[in-house]
């Protein structure tokens, strides 16, 4: 539910009006804007919650650094292929055809 405030006149006329919502279960108020009324028109300005777009930015850094680490750490299900197993392969293949 919406809940818009008394008007409150600023010292250069503009008159501004604060809009809240209250939550369902808790009755919490959380800002959701502002309208200012001015000479020059009407104009809604949206609150934004800094705290939830940090936690947003925080969590996705934890994910990405949480999946490189798993990438990292966990042996990839291919062979190893260095150049000393490469030669040991060929060795094998060799000895093999001459069988």
């Amino acid at each position: 539910m919406l809940i818009f405030s008394e008007p409150y006149e600023a010292t250069n006329g503009t008159v501004v009006i604060t809009v809240t919502r209250t939550g369902w279960r808790s009755g919490v108020e959380h800002p959701v804007g502002v309208y200012s009324v001015s000479s020059t028109g009407t104009q809604w300005l949206p609150a934004v919650d800094a705290n939830r777009h940090a936690l947003v930015g925080v969590c996705t850094g934890f994910v990405a650094a949480l999946l490189g680490t798993i990438a990292v750490v966990r042996r990839p299900p291919w062979p190893n292929l260095t150049p000393e197993v490469m030669r040991a392969i060929a060795a094998a293949k060799a000895a093999e055809s001459r069988d």
